[in-house]
């Protein structure tokens, strides 16, 4: 079992993906709100790489069973039912209903891996059941961060590091790739103190500065449920 991780979805095309076992990181907030969303019943996620897109796919689909919710670089879509706060995908506002779900990030790292064989999605939230999950099936590992704008997030190679760390945890056999043993000893140096991190993190930061303070907090609450989001039929569920 081979661990690789990728800093950012720049560094591979969609076919680089194919067949592989993948999970896709985006700690703000993207895999936290869907994790959320799930979490509280909603039938599933529909995750798109443009906004012109979401606004055609839940335009077709008819009967109020469906939102759109994501973000433009921090701020809510114009017209969008809900943006990217882990705090707006209440069991009142999302059980039953499929969301079509847009992220500047997130969203669009996880098209960009929809060819996998298996597409999981992680954040600290889920971090300890997604590694179970992981060691069950046996398979190499790409773990995919969204980075930020393409660019390098701490954040989400924090996370990484304490995935790898933690399907290390009893399996010294696995095969590290450099960019995994570079994300674990980020873990190591960062990851002691999550909030602390996301807080100083630059994309925390913004988020901070755009009034989302607690979704850091949210964001931060390590392993808080066991719901796994798969890919499956253009979709993310829950992972039965």
């Amino acid at each position: 079992m081979k661990l690789d991780v990728l800093f950012s979805p720049v560094q591979a095309d969609e076919l680089f993906f194919t067949g592989k076992t993948t999970v896709v990181i985006d700690v703000l907030r993207a895999s936290s709100t869907i994790i959320t969303a799930l979490a509280n019943g909603a039938k599933e996620v529909v995750p798109v790489g443009t906004i012109e897109f979401a606004v055609k796919v839940s335009g077709g689909i008819f009967g109020g069973q469906t939102l759109l919710g994501g973000e433009r670089n921090a701020k809510k879509i114009e017209g969008f039912a809900l943006g990217n706060s882990p705090f707006e995908y209440t069991k009142e506002i999302v059980n039953g209903k499929s969301i079509v779900f847009y992220s500047t990030n997130g969203s669009r790292a996880i098209v960009k891996a929809k060819y996998s064989a298996n597409l999981y999605i992680c954040s600290f939230n889920n971090l300890k059941a997604v590694a179970k999950q992981l060691k069950k099936l046996g398979e190499d590992v790409i773990i995919l961060c969204s980075g930020s704008n393409n660019f390098f997030s701490l954040e989400d190679s924090v996370c990484a590091g304490m995935l790898v760390t933690e399907l290390l945890n009893g399996n010294k056999k696995m095969e590290l790739a450099d960019s995994s043993n570079a994300a674990s000893a980020l873990f190591k140096s960062f990851g002691k103190n999550i909030l602390k991190m996301l807080t100083e993190s630059d994309h925390g930061q913004l988020l901070i500065n755009n009034g989302f303070r607690d979704d850091l907090k949210a964001c931060a609450d390590l392993n808080s449920t066991e719901v796994i989001p798969v890919y499956s039929g253009n979709a993310l569920k829950v992972l039965k």
